[in-house]
């Protein structure tokens, strides 16, 4: 055989040819394959976790959104019936106090027609009575001021005497009385005051 010959080769030859050494190929994983599919399971195992987690957060969600909505709506109930009870406190104390002021109406009308002057004077007498009964009934009281020391808070002085017979800031006449319902003050006495 020449060189050429040796070169050339046919297919025939190279069917022929046997292998030399055969290579075994083993199937068992390989440890990087193991690794990856560990991280692959934890990754799955985080998003399992962390999907419950976000179901757990939205139902809590919900059930606060739900709470707000109820306290919203609650609230607005209460606003409701609290402006009606308002209304209703302020009609029945106007009504109480025009009640207790009627008796005194009553009793005008009947003076109107008296001719007599003592009966007359009798029966005004017994109207500012009734008419002081009225006021006590709604927690109106008088103001005392004559022979009180001034008090800038319940009086008001309009006069004002220099007389040795009286006190310091002693109010000797009250020109206008005053009243006063529990800590209000409805209207100042009007009052002169001593020295």
């Amino acid at each position: 055989m020449t060189t050429d010959e040796k070169n050339v080769s046919t297919p025939e030859a190279e069917e022929v040819k046997a292998p030399e050494t055969e290579e075994i190929v083993t199937e068992a994983p390989a440890e990087e394959e193991v690794k990856e599919e560990n991280k692959k399971e934890k990754k799955n195992k985080k998003v399992r976790e962390l999907e419950a987690k976000i179901e757990k957060l939205e139902a809590e969600g919900a059930e606060k959104d739900d709470k707000y909505l109820r306290l919203c709506a609650e609230y607005d109930n209460f606003r409701r019936r609290s402006q009606k009870e308002r209304e209703g406190v302020y009609s029945d104390a106007y009504a109480d106090a025009i009640n207790a002021l009627l008796p005194v109406l009553d009793n005008l009308g009947r003076a109107v027609g008296c001719e007599d002057p003592k009966a007359l004077a009798d029966g005004l007498a017994l109207i500012l009575k009734s008419f002081d009964e009225g006021l006590a009934k709604l927690g109106v009281e008088e103001i005392k001021a004559l022979g009180e020391t001034f008090d800038p808070e319940r009086h008001y002085a309009v006069l004002h005497v220099e007389d040795e017979n009286y006190g310091e800031n002693e109010v000797v006449e009250v020109l206008q009385k005053g009243y006063t319902r529990g800590d209000k003050v409805i209207r100042y006495a009007v009052v002169k005051v001593a020295n």
